[in-house]
């Protein structure tokens, strides 16, 4: 190695690209996407496992699911219940990600400081408790927050959910074009709020509406990242903090990667990007382990862990 090419954070990198033979740099998105769209469901109704799951599961996609610990097995008619916990940990196994939306859904702004804390506490005990886990996001029952509220729920969280766009009873497909059309041209990270698909707050008019957008969606994923609420939360927050020395061979790179963060709770892996033209083979290794590298015209792209140390490429031309 004899070449320091740089050393310095994602922003600096993705701020000042340039077109450099082997210009390297920690990919915006999961596999180097345009943007990002997040599906979460509130409240816990039990065709959020009947339909939902299953229908995103279908086309590769995994949602985030909130619930409330004392709603969980409350039926009341057949027509309008609510998910058990054994369907969650189903659910969860599957990839899809459970997480804290308050014990009984109160308004967390219009309680104390102390109740709010055991209607954040009391859930994730409980959802430890049926599933094995901690979550690691929350959302506000109403979207109701305030600085206060937001600390306490922010405390040992990757990130909560401040942001949103109802995916429910007003949607049509015109408005949900537009809001795909908004994200792949801003390159933001949209997060869908849906509360009932058939029954229950804001449920759609006609729930194809719903799977239809999921089909489209998923004709564009060479463009646009489905995650789950945490995976895009960890991902842009470790990509964000991380930093990357690059040191250049003749025939290859050693890139050594920087992250001072929780690794117990940022657990997502990067995606790197290597632009170099014409290359007819790559390896790529992170220690011992050999990473699956993908070869473009233009570069070359590999999922990597960021606390795992330094990587060794080796490419041909």
């Amino acid at each position: 190695m004899k070449k320091l090419i740089l050393f310095v954070s994602w922003l600096a990198i993705f701020n000042s690209l340039h077109a450099a033979d082997n210009e390297v740099y920690v990919a915006k998105y999961k596999n180097d996407k345009t943007c990002a769209i997040s599906y979460t469901f509130d409240d816990g109704l039990k065709e959020h496992y009947t339909l939902a799951a299953p229908s995103l599961e279908k086309l590769g996609f995994r949602g985030t699911f909130w619930v409330n610990g004392l709603s969980v097995e409350t039926n009341g008619d057949t027509d309008n219940s609510n998910v058990s916990w054994e369907e969650l940990k189903e659910m969860s196994k599957k990839g899809h990600e459970i997480s804290n939306h308050g014990w009984s859904h109160k308004n967390l702004t219009k309680i104390t400081l102390e109740e709010a804390a055991v209607e954040i506490e009391k859930n994730d005990s409980i959802i430890s408790a049926n599933l094995g886990f901690v979550p690691r996001t929350f959302c506000y029952p109403y979207n109701a927050r305030n600085e206060e509220v937001l600390e306490i729920a922010s405390k040992n969280r990757v990130d909560t959910r401040t942001k949103q766009i109802a995916v429910g009873g007003h949607s049509t497909p015109e408005k949900l074009d537009q809001w795909i059309n908004e994200l792949l041209n801003t390159g933001e990270w949209g997060v869908g709020m849906t509360h009932g698909i058939t029954y229950g707050y804001d449920a759609f008019n006609d729930s194809t509406v719903l799977w239809n957008h999921l089909r489209k969606v998923k004709s564009m994923e060479d463009r646009i990242w489905v995650g789950t609420f945490l995976e895009v939360a960890s991902y842009i927050k470790e990509r964000d903090n991380i930093k990357i020395k690059v040191l250049e061979g003749k025939k290859q790179l050693q890139i050594i990667p920087e992250l001072q963060m929780d690794k117990n709770l940022f657990t997502e892996s990067l995606t790197l990007v290597v632009k170099r033209e014409g290359l007819k083979s790559v390896e790529v290794k992170q220690g011992k382990k050999k990473l699956s590298a993908h070869i473009f015209p233009d570069k070359v792209m590999f999922d990597f862990n960021p606390y795992s140390g330094p990587i060794q490429v080796k490419f041909k031309k």
